[in-house]
């Protein structure tokens, strides 16, 4: 053989490798399901608050137990080993006992404890049946006494108790009268400061002592919003988010007698103060923040700002979160993330500036393997500008793509950027996946908020098509696949996009879909009562505005959708009704459309339960593959 020979085979060959290089970078690897959804192998740290020991929890028998680490000698131990239900809640109080909680989904039923982590000994304190448990306050001057709220008296109504951690006895504090929504306590745990709703108008009280009164002082449209954050030092005075003469949400401080607003201490001219930390036994205002295209936080304390930067500068590109610290501010857990990284724990220490990894959320993920989350904008219909995110698979070139559309759950509520589980295992399987934020979206100010009021079935649907026009327009879709999925409202919004959108889709999936507006508000559960008159402005009322709800709700158009729908619910989701969805799934196979249903009578919203997670989402890929084929 010539060496001219030789040298020509070797080139083939290397263009060979080459191009098979090139077609992996273009086909990334197909993770499986289970790395995607299985149970986080460790989430939701805490730090003690003399800062002696870290708690977390953990997978075992696929549930998430609480284990328990020792930061004097680094031994740490499982201090729960449930195999039916998992560990929902937990926190620490002030003396070195850990609350957990767990959500018996069958019964319907809460079931707390207290753990003494210095005994590792545990007690039940509360049980109760179809009560939820809100935590107001924990004393350090009384560590056993926690401030609660609990719907035991009425389903529908939020009363006040102290309740003993070490005797389970349960004292009634406040009763409400019943349309006070939120309590907001003191360094002390007192309550002066409280929010009610008649549905339509809020209304922030105010007492000075506890012997006192509560008296009105400030009545507010439910069109604007205020949201108490705080009594200052002397009790006089509060902070609050608020939009009150103004289009943006700000933080700013009241006069607590009078409700005067007395100053603004921050704002954004473009973006709405979603989230401030404040620590009330400290006084003390850390940052605010809010969503641009990625989180942002604005610091009030140079020194926080400092230790902030110096963690961060450790996670470039990462958002990066203080979740918790000790009392004395000296060890701190702290969580970074991005949109292709599902996050990692550390403990920092304040002295050393020592980080140290204390856990992964997903180790199965690799951020190299996943896609860049984008921020996009695009115009609707009639001009107004609507804001999201795409995700293209991994080494596309971003053109003639299968799509999934990925609308919010909750009409007020958003996406935001970060690691979506979801998001990136529908990219890693080669879709486009395009999130958008419709008008009535949180966080782009009132006038946009309210411009969602009474557009359910209406313009928010249209924005959501607006979106699916510009993904076409922009050459990113192939036109011919394009899905779109939902959860809840999302749902709704995937039922809606098929039957008033012929052509548009070639197939839909819903999780725990609002299919029937009546039904919904009709069954909306006792504590949801205080907001069904603001329903009936935003959404719709089922008496004067039954013709437009009878209109959009998928329930009773069955006869126009015509593509294959897959359908997923929790039995005990406290928002649906089983029945109704059943025959809802009964009519359209009568009328020959494909419905492949997944009903789990033991879960609620979302499917906790590893393995029926694991179900889901293996049903989600090959009806994807069936419906989006290009071969179809």
């Amino acid at each position: 053989m010539s060496v001219m020979l030789r040298v020509w085979r070797l080139l083939f060959f290397l263009l060979i490798l080459a191009g098979g290089i090139s077609c992996t970078e273009k086909s990334p690897e197909k993770i499986p399901v289970l790395d995607f959804f299985k149970t986080p192998d460790r989430s939701f740290f805490r730090i003690s608050p003399d800062g002696k020991y870290i708690s977390y929890l953990k997978s075992h028998n696929s549930k998430q137990n609480l284990f328990v680490q020792s930061l004097v000698d680094g031994k740490g131990r499982m201090v729960t080993e449930f195999s039916d239900y998992p560990v929902t809640d937990y926190f620490w109080t002030y003396n070195n006992q850990i609350i957990y909680s767990r959500d018996m989904v069958a019964a319907d039923s809460l079931k707390m404890f207290a753990l003494d982590v210095n005994t590792f000994k545990t007690r039940p304190i509360f049980s109760g049946h179809k009560v939820k448990f809100r935590l107001l306050n924990r004393s350090r001057t009384s560590p056993d006494v926690l401030t609660v709220s609990l719907n035991k008296r009425d389903e529908g109504i939020f009363d006040v108790y102290h309740l003993n951690i070490r005797t389970g006895a349960l004292d009634l504090y406040i009763t409400n009268p019943g349309d006070i929504t939120d309590w907001i306590t003191d360094t002390d745990g007192r309550i002066l400061l409280a929010r009610a709703s008649d549905g339509v108008n809020t209304t922030i009280l105010y007492r000075p002592t506890e012997q006192a009164p509560f008296k009105p002082v400030i009545v507010s449209n439910f069109r604007d919003a205020i949201r108490p954050v705080a009594l200052t030092g002397n009790g006089e005075n509060f902070y609050a988010l608020s939009n009150l003469s103004q289009d943006k949400m700000a933080l700013v401080k009241i006069d607590a007698q009078t409700g005067k607003q007395l100053s603004v201490i921050f704002k954004r001219d473009d973006a709405d103060i979603m989230y401030v930390e404040y620590f009330k036994d400290k006084h003390r205002m850390d940052f605010a923040a809010w969503d641009g295209a990625k989180p942002q936080k604005h610091f009030f304390s140079d020194s926080v700002k400092a230790l902030y930067d110096r963690i961060s500068s450790n996670f470039a590109g990462n958002e990066t979160r203080i979740i918790d610290r000790d009392s004395a501010e000296k060890k701190f857990i702290v969580y970074t993330y991005s949109d292709r990284d599902p996050g990692s724990y550390y403990l920092y220490d304040y002295k050393s500036a020592k980080l140290t990894r204390i856990g992964e959320s997903n180790s199965s993920i690799r951020a190299d393997q996943m896609s860049e989350m984008k921020p996009v904008s695009y115009k609707a219909g009639d001009g107004l500008e609507i804001n999201g995110y795409l995700t293209l698979p991994l080494g596309s070139n971003g053109k003639n793509l299968p799509v999934v559309v990925m609308p919010h759950g909750g009409p007020w509520a958003r996406s935001n950027w970060g690691y979506n589980a979801e998001v990136q295992f529908l990219a890693n399987r080669g879709y486009a996946v395009l999130q958008m934020n419709y008008r009535g979206s949180a966080g782009y100010g009132k006038a946009f908020r309210n411009a969602g009021f009474k557009q359910v079935g209406g313009k928010i649907q249209d924005d959501i098509t607006d979106g699916v026009k510009w993904l076409i327009d922009q050459k990113i879709a192939d036109p011919k696949r394009i899905a779109i999925y939902g959860g809840g409202f999302g749902g709704f919004s995937a039922l809606y996009g098929v039957s008033f959108h012929p052509g548009m889709y070639r197939c839909a999936i819903v999780q725990n879909g609002l299919i029937n507006f009546f039904t919904f508000i009709k069954d909306a559960p006792p504590f949801f009562k205080p907001y069904l008159k603001m329903t009936y402005e935003m959404v719709g009322n089922p008496e004067t505005d039954a013709e437009h709800l009878r209109a959009i709700s998928p329930v009773f158009h069955t006869d126009k959708i015509k593509v294959p729908i897959m359908i997923l619910q929790g039995g005990k989701d406290i928002r649906a009704n089983i029945t109704e969805l059943n025959q809802f799934v009964l009519e359209l196979r009568k009328k020959k459309v494909p419905v492949n249903y997944i009903l789990k009578n033991d879960e609620r919203s979302f499917f906790r339960n590893e393995a029926n997670r694991i179900l889901m989402y293996t049903e989600m890929e090959k009806f994807l593959e069936t419906n989006l084929s290009a071969k179809n």
